[in-house]
């Protein structure tokens, strides 16, 4: 039975020179500019995510490095090393698996044969493929020769997950980052491959396969082979949605509206047409969380809130509806029912969208306390200082009458000894600025606490009170009514008579 000669896509279309490695202009431009200046180190690791040409760069770099007039940045692909390296017929371009050899004994039976000397080639290079997969004992064994190799030797290795390789490699490799592919680029790429094989293909079915490659040019690549199967030499948008369970742009749309609009029952409705339509609904929560994703930009370029999604949104709410979308990514792909997961999460997505934060709660809190009208201040009561006689406010409509003695009366010892102590404000409340000394003499006559407790050794206090002249006695009168309160016992029937 004659062998197939058929080459999938990805591989017809493989980069044979640096100008045709699409979508990582800063590598190129690294290693051109190295091989010109002949500044080459002895050690590579190309790090990125898979289809983004990290082993064809590797077979690029080999094949300018070893070609006949090399090191050349556009080596000739009809030179026979050239076409026994892009075969894996060379002897001196070694490509190993990691994952299939990665034990210690493997790496020691390497070490031994870098010792030597390049056959047909100007170095012996080493491309190591998921340099991740070594053990330990292996990344340790190779740490060596890694470091001082010989000048004829070369690594180039590449990885998808550069956390599991050791520091002590890393340290000791120049270190490139391959980047997602922009799906524009991919668009171009794809574009071209279909007019080189008279495929005719629509712009939007070339989006759709943009969007499903996630930045991998041998993914899209493999789609379109794919999709040439399925079709023959016309392929439409729909075909691509059929053949990978894809949703629309328009369905798209229609999705996250409702969940803008916290419409459950469209919600409800939108994901039964899409289940029944076999869609891949994780696939279109990844497609609506970057819907949601651009529509936040959107609100963080405006500075407020985005109208993509035909409602006002604020920023905080999108964010919201995003971690809610991201959250249900994981439940949707490991649950035991999809639907159901995938149902759940819009509808928390909705619920989001209008749900208020914490900051609307605070402000709607504060408009209605200024709406609402002021009630009147309490009147403030002053205290009396201990030692002033200034007379409390009257807080009575009517004045206070005269009552009996036993209530509002002091006692002659207790006048006596204020009016010791309070001489100036008894000149402040006569309006002079400096008390008569007749009054103060007649005041300092008075006798003291101490001879009023015992009046056998004190002189007569009513006699002494008449030479203090009748305005003041009236005025510390007033005062006196006014300050004290309930000096001496009170009895039932007086207080019946108040």
């Amino acid at each position: 039975m004659e062998e197939s000669q058929y080459q999938v896509i990805a591989r017809r279309w493989r980069p044979k020179q640096f100008s045709e490695l699409v979508g990582q202009e800063h590598i190129v431009r690294t290693l051109t500019n190295a091989i010109k200046q002949n500044r080459i180190a002895h050690a590579y690791l190309f790090v990125g995510p898979r289809g983004t040409g990290k082993t064809s760069a590797a077979r690029l770099f080999a094949q300018a490095l070893n070609c006949e007039d090399g090191p050349n940045i556009s080596p000739p692909q009809d030179s026979p090393i050239c076409q026994a390296i892009i075969k894996g017929a060379c002897m001196d371009v070694i490509e190993i698996d990691g994952a299939s050899n990665n034990s210690v004994d493997q790496i020691r039976d390497l070490r031994e044969e870098c010792q030597y000397a390049p056959t047909q080639c100007k170095f012996k290079i080493y491309i190591i493929d998921e340099v991740h997969m070594l053990s330990t004992a292996a990344f340790n064994a190779l740490l060596k020769t890694l470091e001082e190799p010989p000048g004829h030797v070369k690594f180039i290795f590449a990885t998808t997950e550069a956390h599991k390789v050791l520091p002590t490699i890393v340290s000791r490799c120049q270190r490139f980052e391959f980047r997602p592919i922009a799906p524009k680029i991919i668009q171009e790429k794809l574009a071209e491959i279909a007019k080189a094989e008279n495929i005719a293909i629509e712009q939007p079915a070339l989006a759709s396969i943009a969007r499903l490659a996630n930045g991998g040019m041998r993914d899209a690549q493999s789609i379109l082979d794919q999709l040439i199967s399925f079709c023959g030499d016309k392929i439409v948008e729909q075909d691509v949605l059929n053949v990978y369970g894809l949703a629309s742009e328009q369905e798209l749309k229609e999705l996250a509206q409702a969940i803008a609009a916290s419409d459950n029952q469209m919600l409800v409705e939108r994901i039964d047409a899409l289940a029944s339509e076999g869609r891949d609904l994780l696939r279109v929560l990844i497609d609506l969380e970057d819907i949601v994703h651009e529509a936040l930009l959107d609100a963080i370029r405006n500075q407020g809130t985005s109208s993509l999604l035909e409602h006002e949104l604020p920023q905080d709410a999108l964010v919201r509806m995003l971690e809610v979308l991201k959250e249900g990514e994981q439940l949707v792909k490991t649950g035991l029912s999809e639907k159901v997961n995938f149902e759940l999460t819009l509808l928390k997505a909705a619920q989001e969208s209008k749900a208020l934060s914490i900051d609307s709660i605070i402000q709607e809190i504060t408009k209605i306390g200024k709406a609402l009208p002021e009630e009147p201040e309490a009147k403030k009561k002053t205290k009396p200082s201990n030692n002033s006689l200034t007379p409390k406010a009257d807080t009575h409509n009517e004045p206070i009458p005269a009552q009996s003695e036993a209530f509002f009366s002091p006692t002659d010892a207790e006048i006596a000894d204020a009016l010791s102590a309070c001489e100036e404000d008894i000149a402040t409340m006569l309006h002079t600025d400096e008390p008569d000394p007749e009054d103060l003499g007649a005041l300092k006559n008075l006798p003291s606490k101490e001879l009023t407790d015992n009046p056998s050794q004190g002189g007569n206090l009513s006699e002494s009170l008449k030479t203090v002249p009748i305005d003041t006695r009236n005025m510390l009168d007033q005062l006196f009514r006014a300050e004290y309160k309930a000096i001496t016992p009170i009895t039932p029937e007086e207080l019946i008579k108040l």
